[in-house]
Parts: structure tokens; sequence; C-alpha cells
């Protein structure tokens, strides 16, 4: 699974939210998680990048193609809800830190982020756009009994594009989880995206995106351009 990230986007600690609402408050991405099947060179740490609170968008609103794209790629990832914050938490008593999970799409602009590989430049046009950031309903833990044996597909107009373990993950959720509150302190509602199985392609125009977890949860986007 190529990116992972983190998301303070189902509640803060002041006020108190509920874990089942969606706050947008701050995004925080890891990268290269599934190097191996993705035939990148395999990463000894995470590649931590970061998106803002307009990234994130439910069903029923779509996914815009940015106007200085025309390679927009999608990503499906299993997404890690924090329901307790920390800071250097150690990976032994990180899950307990886990409130539950979402199914979310990383949406990446690839020919923006191929130039800004090229230069040395920070990937932020490539993956901080309106919309780049779409993720389901939350999914309770118990759900979930072992995220690191997590199914996930994605159709693109029902033809299927990717279709992955996060059994497959070089970096496990505890491992991601303790690694981002070393650099970051953790917060209630942080969501953090542990990567993508291989698969990722481009989508077009009123392309219809279907993804899902096993038969846990799935989630419908439709791709269309900003009026401006």
């Amino acid at each position: 699974m190529a990116d992972a990230l983190t998301y303070r986007l189902y509640g803060s600690t002041k006020p108190k939210r509920h874990l089942n609402s969606f706050m947008s408050m701050a995004l925080f991405p890891l990268g290269q998680n599934h190097a191996k099947e993705l035939k990148n060179a395999i990463p000894t740490e995470p590649v931590l990048f970061l998106k803002p609170p307009s990234a994130y968008v439910r069903e029923g609103s779509p996914i815009l193609v940015p106007l200085y794209s025309s390679n927009l790629h999608h990503e499906v990832e299993l997404g890690v809800v924090i329901g307790k914050g920390g800071t250097a938490i150690p990976q032994s008593t990180a899950m307990e830190h886990v409130a539950g999970y979402a199914l979310c799409l990383d949406m990446t602009a690839r020919d923006i982020q191929d130039e800004c590989k090229s230069k040395g430049l920070p990937w932020t046009l490539a993956k901080a756009f309106n919309t780049s950031c779409p993720v389901s309903d939350f999914i309770p833990k118990e759900r979930i009994p072992d995220p690191g044996n997590v199914k996930l597909w994605l159709k693109v107009n029902d033809q299927l594009r990717q279709s992955g373990c996060t059994s497959q993950m070089i970096f496990s959720v505890p491992y991601l989880i303790s690694y981002i509150s070393d650099f970051i302190s953790l917060e209630e509602g942080d969501l953090i995206l542990t990567g993508t199985p291989k698969g990722v392609s481009a989508v077009q125009e009123h392309d219809e995106l279907q993804a899902g977890i096993e038969d846990i949860v799935m989630m419908n986007f439709k791709v269309e351009r900003p009026d401006h």
C-alpha cells in the first residue's frame, strides 16, 4: 500500500465530539506503505505528508478534478480512527488508542506528484486539493478485529481496479500510530490512512467509483470537474 495519512476529522478533545460525527480539522499523510506490490523501493520508514480539512468529502458529494491536473488517480485505503490522543505512543499499547475505522480514498494528481518528485518539492498540490480525501461512515472497532488482515477493493464504472489486503503493508497499524505520534501528537478524531494496494490508475470526469471493505462497508463517488 502506497500512502498512509492521518486526518483530524471525527472529532476533537476540546470541545468533546462524538466519534461517529465527521468534523474536519487537520490532515497528516504518510507514504510508501505498499511499495513492494507497487514496485517502488522498500522504504525504511514511512513518508509523511499533509492534507487540509477541505480535502475531506462524504458520499453524496463529488470528487472534483483539480483544474491544473490531467492525470487524477484513485487510491483506496483503510483508515484508522484515533479514539484517545497521545504523544510518543509505544507500539505495544497503540491499539488502545484506536476507536474504529473508515474506508478512504487518497485521490492523487499523479502528473503533479511526478513533477514535484522530480524537483524535490512537497506533494501539496498533488495530494491536498479540495475533495482529495473521500471518507466512508465510521466503522466501530469491534467490526474489524484485525486491521492487519482487511480486504479492500475499488471499482471504476463497475470494472475492478484495485483489490488487496492490509496484510501486504510494510508498516503495521501499531507502528504507524507510534511513528506519527513521535513527531505529531495524535488527538481524538484523527484518521490514519494506511496505504493502497496495487491497481492505482487514472479516472476521468463522469467516472463512478465504488469501493468497499469486505462485507463491512461500501461507498460510491462520482468524478466531476469544478465549474471554475
